[in-house]
């Protein structure tokens, strides 16, 4: 696997059919939280985001089952995302904000998060109740059709029945000592991994306490925020993908880099920063340093690896102008947090203290994500 250095992070992604498996290098903070971030974005997402015009599109094919998550939050969940898989081809996974307004009318929301199960056929919308663990919800969908097993058995009863036949029939001696070259064979012929040298995604920041934790807090240092209106966009692509190998190719010689995020327009939190900033592009990239109260944006319009690296390079030697960060923002922001949820500051300050520490790999970071 070529570990050079412990501990040492490997995300392991087989590939469709067989064959050699792809393997990636971590590269980010050996935090918990940074650890658990990327496992989670590697997650294969099968929810269907459903916004207002693309309501109908979702519910007209009426006799399949479906199920719509209601929430809050404008991320996926591994939760959701694994329920997702467990129940792809058979039950068609769906999430919508709050905000669409017409999704939550048509089905008389009144709570968040609220999961809708649509059976199909004539069958009326049952809401679920019950705890939102995953063996619960697994349970609720069930009624409209079984998940995937976790091993498929692949061909008939007949062909099940024979191997099970012939693994009761104990080989003879001539049998036990041809087949056993043939193992040895077979062994000496399995494909090691192939190991990619690969940048993975930046971190996302899709909450405004998030973004005041990590970037806009009086103790806060430099910050480099891509905020984007959509990450499927092109030039949100581009931009990011320059970000994400910039970070690599640094993490590779070893050097300490400031963090790079990716935050989406429709965290509320980066919508406040871009208009106190009098930013209004799809993609906006800048630096933030709320400790010396200063911030830097890039205003060229090729994000392409080389141009965004200059602009990071000059950051690194404090180079070029620097502005000066509108009065008030931090505390603005800090201020609102706490108006929004008392216990958020003191739970950013704990956390704060945490992620400076190393993460212990024996540790359950999933359960912080066992959540809808």
């Amino acid at each position: 696997m070529g570990v050079q250095g412990f501990p040492t992070l490997k995300i392991v992604r087989p590939k469709k059919g067989g064959g050699k498996p792809m393997v990636q290098d971590y590269q980010g903070q050996r935090t918990a939280t940074a650890i658990v971030d990327a496992v989670v974005q590697q997650i294969n997402n099968y929810v269907v985001k459903i916004e207002d015009k693309s309501l109908d599109k979702f519910l007209d094919d009426k006799e399949a089952p479906k199920a719509i998550l209601f929430t809050e939050k404008g991320t996926t969940s591994a939760l959701l995302k694994s329920v997702a898989i467990d129940f792809a081809g058979v039950i068609t996974i769906g999430q919508a904000r709050n905000k669409e307004a017409k999704a939550v009318e048509t089905f008389s929301i009144e709570k968040f998060p609220t999961l809708v199960l649509l059976p199909g056929g004539d069958a009326p919308a049952v809401v679920y109740d019950g705890e939102l663990k995953k063996e619960a919800i697994v349970k609720f969908l069930s009624q409209a059709g079984q998940p995937n097993p976790v091993s498929p058995v692949k061909g008939n009863g007949k062909n099940k029945e024979k191997k099970s036949n012939a693994s009761k029939a104990k080989p003879s001696s001539s049998e036990s000592s041809s087949a056993e070259p043939e193992a040895e064979t077979k062994t000496a012929t399995q494909e090691a991994p192939v190991i990619v040298e690969t940048a993975l995604p930046i971190p996302a920041i899709n909450t405004p306490e998030k973004l005041i934790k990590e970037c806009l807090t009086e103790k806060s240092h430099t910050c480099v925020l891509a905020i984007v209106s959509s990450s499927e966009d092109e030039k949100a692509k581009k931009a990011l993908s320059s970000l994400s190998e910039l970070a690599f190719k640094h993490a590779q010689s070893k050097r300490n880099l400031f963090p790079f995020y990716e935050v989406p327009n429709s965290n509320d939190g980066a919508a406040s920063l871009l208009k106190s900033l009098d930013l209004v592009g799809d993609v906006e990239i800048i630096a933030v340093n709320a400790r010396r109260g200063w911030w830097r944006h890039y205003d060229a319009a090729d994000f392409g690896h080389e141009s965004v690296e200059s602009w990071i390079d000059a950051i690194r030697m404090s180079e070029g102008v620097k502005k000066k960060l509108p009065e008030g923002i931090v505390a603005i922001a800090v201020e609102e947090a706490a108006s929004a949820n008392p216990e958020a500051s003191g739970d950013a300050a704990h956390d704060s203290t945490e992620s400076t520490q190393v993460a212990d790999p024996t540790g359950e970071p999933e359960t912080a994500h066992d959540e809808l």
